[in-house]
């Protein structure tokens, strides 16, 4: 990922929030099989290595699995909000004419390499993990326990997990730090007032920029 140093977040906690905060990952690797793919939900363990360790898991028909089984290296992209800019946000658009439109949005990348596994208790770990986190709040959460475990037994079968140490982690911050303060403004004032909440939470994210 191409990242100017204005650009450029090398906060580890914000980072982790970034991750945490995406709710489905894009895993990619080049093995044996070629380029590949998959859009996975994770769980973030901060704690876990120098920059966290990743879990998840892949259904085991999908042959992604395979590639990292042999140590292909995995990067995982995690996609924060992003909003198209015009230029007619810019005050500077008034004073020069000199603008275009950009793209603004927030992005990580971890790179690792996993270890794939099938045993059943770890997989009950992970997939609990996953049901947990995104159950949370709920009115009524459901837990993987309330399955009966037979059926929960044939599920895990069909799945392979696995566990991602971080070797490097790189984020991206794209929210107008190269532009003016009053370009800035006209900028958020601009994804404010849009219908579109990705747009409105660009938004906010940006007021962090100053």
């Amino acid at each position: 990922m191409y990242v100017p140093s204005a650009f450029r977040q090398n906060d580890l906690a914000q980072l982790h929030a970034q991750m945490q905060a995406t709710g489905l990952a894009v895993l990619t690797s080049a093995g044996s099989q070629g380029l590949l793919a998959s859009h996975l939900p994770l769980v973030l363990e901060p704690g876990e290595g120098e920059y966290g360790t990743l879990y998840g898991h892949f259904a085991r028909a999908n042959p992604h699995w395979r590639d990292l089984a042999e140590g292909a290296e995995a990067l995982v992209v995690f996609a924060g909000p992003d909003a198209y800019v015009t230029p007619t946000w810019y005050p500077a658009k008034a004073e020069h004419g000199k603008v275009v439109p950009t793209w603004n949005y927030i992005a990580v990348h971890a790179w690792g390499q996993a270890e794939v596994f099938d045993d059943p208790e770890r997989l009950l770990q992970v997939v609990s993990r996953l049901s947990n986190r995104h159950e949370a709040g709920r009115p009524q959460p459901w837990a993987v326990d309330e399955a009966p475990r037979e059926y929960l037994d044939s599920m895990l079968r069909a799945i392979v997990g696995f566990a991602l140490p971080i070797r490097r982690l790189e984020g991206k911050w794209k929210l107008g730090q190269n532009r003016s303060a009053a370009d800035q403004a006209g900028v958020r004032e601009g994804l404010a007032a849009s219908a579109n909440p990705r747009d409105r939470e660009l938004a906010e994210r940006m007021t962090l920029i100053d």
